[in-house]
């Protein structure tokens, strides 16, 4: 939706006064944000030095303030959002920074154009340009021999030019995207899928997956590329077949009845699958919500009855079981609560509303002020590869992402920042 789209129809689903509280934890770890910002010292720990990227740098909290600013206007958040963004494109320009959209100068770029006419208004120049040109010649590489999935490869490069459309180079980028998507598909007797080769896999991976895997999570995956297709078709990008043969393929992954969860976590030859935890980047929950993505993307009834079938078995899904323990968007409890608050808000179902205020309760649950950034620390692998509770001011796994999910269900700002989640379901036609 651009910036001159009709007024949305999203609608808090907190009562007002949670709505405070919540908004009240977003001021927090606002003023815990700005409060480094304004006062950086020599000794502060690593994670102040988070670099440019969108995942957990200057260009994720850039959105965090630039959408606290449409909720609370006038409190000087647009200028911090400015000047992050700012020092994230210069950042860019000054390291050579991969391509990656999470890590690298795509992310950065489509958080430019996401705040054009959000934050900022046009003043005639492309300031996009440059990275345009850079990404469109990037993804012309064939045959290509990178990552295919939304974190760092082609995915993710397609979300950025379905960002950059209308303007010069988003729809030559997302053709490019989808014709090296093509090259790299595999046509299976049960559909059409995509396999993360062994040598794009890290080392403790090999053993068990020798010959690679077929991913099933949306950060890593097929329903990444699930999404991002229907998306091109419905911007007139001729990708039916690919996604077609994407979900059948993906459907009939699903594990017997009476299994802890739909789906596994991937796919490989001579693996045992094993139920999945809910979340967004893997699990049952992040595939609904891509689902229903592509299904209203391409007026699909049937995938739209599969995608809100799977979504109801992850709200009745108990907590204990859910693998969730942190306050996260990426794997906890924030993601969990605004994906299922997307989906309440796409189909209007209150079985998915109530989930969203369970999980809402829980992130609130998992708080511990004077700790981390807004009360948040988080379960997280540092610089020394280790998963340990830490702070974490990001958005893909820190506080800055709760904020964001807890200004989508306390205000009627429409949460539009997840199209790089790849859940941001469109209203039903």
């Amino acid at each position: 939706m651009s910036a001159n789209s009709p007024q949305s129809a999203w609608s808090p689903i907190l009562t007002a006064e949670a709505a405070d509280r919540a908004l009240r934890v977003v001021e927090d770890i606002a003023a815990d944000l700005r409060q480094t910002l304004a006062e950086p010292r020599p000794e502060t720990p690593i994670w102040h030095r988070r670099g440019p990227s969108l995942a957990g740098g200057d260009a994720g909290l850039a959105a965090f303030f630039a959408y606290l600013d449409r909720a609370r206007p006038d409190q000087g958040y647009d200028d911090i959002a400015m000047e992050l963004l700012e020092r994230a494109i210069d950042t860019t320009g000054e390291v050579q920074a991969p391509p990656g959209f999470y890590s690298g100068f795509s992310g950065v770029a489509w958080t430019l154009e996401h705040l054009r006419g959000r934050l900022f208004e046009d003043d005639g120049e492309d300031p996009g340009q440059e990275v345009a040109s850079a990404l469109l010649e990037h993804v012309t590489l064939s045959p290509w021999r990178g990552h295919y999935d939304l974190i760092s490869g082609l995915v993710g490069f397609g979300v950025y030019a379905l960002e950059r459309l209308p303007m010069a180079g988003g729809r030559e980028c997302l053709e490019r995207v989808v014709a090296r998507l093509r090259e790299n598909s595999e046509r299976r007797p049960d559909g059409v899928t995509w396999r993360t080769g062994r040598d794009l896999m890290m080392e403790r991976e090999l053993e068990l997956y020798p010959e690679g895997n077929f991913n099933l999570g949306v950060a890593h995956g097929v329903p990444g590329v699930i999404a991002v297709l229907a998306q091109a078709c419905a911007a007139g990008v001729d990708a039916r077949d690919l996604l077609d043969g994407a979900v059948k393929w993906l459907l009939a992954q699903k594990l017997p009845a009476g299994s802890e969860s739909f789906f596994s976590y991937n796919v490989a030859p001579g693996v045992e699958p094993k139920s999945s935890r809910l979340a967004w980047c893997y699990g049952d929950l992040g595939i609904a919500a891509s689902l229903l993505v592509a299904a209203r993307a391409v007026g699909e009834a049937e995938w739209e009855r599969e995608a809100v079938a799977i979504a109801r078995g992850c709200a009745a899904r108990a907590r204990e079981s859910s693998g969730v323990i942190d306050a996260g968007i990426c794997h906890g409890a924030a993601g969990a609560a605004h994906l299922f608050n997307r989906i309440y808000q796409a189909t209007g179902d209150p079985v998915f509303r109530d989930a969203a205020l369970a999980w809402i309760e829980q992130v609130m649950a998992y708080r511990q002020p004077g700790k981390g950034v807004g009360g948040f620390e988080m379960w997280v692998v540092g610089a020394d590869e280790e998963l340990a509770w830490r702070t974490d001011p990001g958005f893909l796994t820190g506080s800055s992402g709760v904020g964001l999910a807890l200004l989508a269900a306390a205000t009627p700002v429409e949460p539009e920042w997840d199209r790089i989640l790849l859940t941001d379901v469109a209203e039903r036609r």
